[in-house]
Parts: structure tokens; C-alpha cells; sequence
């Protein structure tokens, strides 16, 4: 994942965005110049489209190839949304009793 990218390209093809697995734009290209003439707040929603569109295709991404490797029970849409609380999902395997602090834990 670390070098993939998604494109977004507009409807009338004139503006693409490219985000990278990490939310970053990378790449905006304006194909045509008919961004001259476009008024600020049309050319404004046209971009950010865009990259939204571009954005959400990479986060599908993202959650496809990550899924397969999240702890059982965990949420991975409530994750993506900002949704996930570690402390439930270390109550819910046990293991909140646990004093992660305490250097002799780990054979020190």
C-alpha cells in the first residue's frame, strides 16, 4: 500500500486527483483550461470532488486489504469512521487489568 494511489477525474474530464494511501493529495492536473473561465465556487466543488471521490476509493482500499487482519470483533467501518476505542477492545479480550507501565512484564 505504500505506493498505491486512486484517481478521481471530474465529469467533464477537465481536473483528476490523485490521493495516496496515507489521505494525501499527490497529484491535481487541471487537463483542460476550462478552469480559466469556471466561476471560484464551481471550480471550488469541482476539486474538492475530485478528491473526495479519490479519497473514498483509496479508504475502500485501505479497508479491503486491512480487514482480513483486524482482531475479531472489531469494527472496521466504526474504526474508519473515528469509532474505535482501544480500551473497549482490550476489556472485550481481557486484558484491561493489565499494567502495560510495569517493566517487569517484559523480562526486565
Amino acid at each position: 500500500m505504500a505506493s498505491a494511489t486512486e484517481e478521481a477525474v471530474s465529469k467533464d474530464r477537465a481536473i483528476s486527483a490523485k490521493i495516496n494511501a496515507e489521505g494525501e493529495i499527490v497529484e491535481l492536473k487541471f487537463h483542460t483550461t476550462a478552469y480559466k473561465s469556471m466561476p471560484p465556487a464551481e471550480l471550488s466543488a469541482a476539486v474538492l470532488d475530485v478528491v473526495r471521490r479519490a479519497r473514498d476509493r483509496m479508504q475502500d482500499r485501505v479497508m479491503a486489504a486491512y480487514t482480513p487482519f483486524a482482531p475479531e470483533g472489531i469494527d472496521m467501518e466504526a474504526a474508519r469512521a473515528g469509532g474505535f476505542d482501544p480500551a473497549k477492545m482490550l476489556a472485550d479480550l481481557g486484558l484491561d487489568k493489565l499494567d502495560f507501565t510495569d517493566p517487569s512484564r517484559f523480562g526486565r
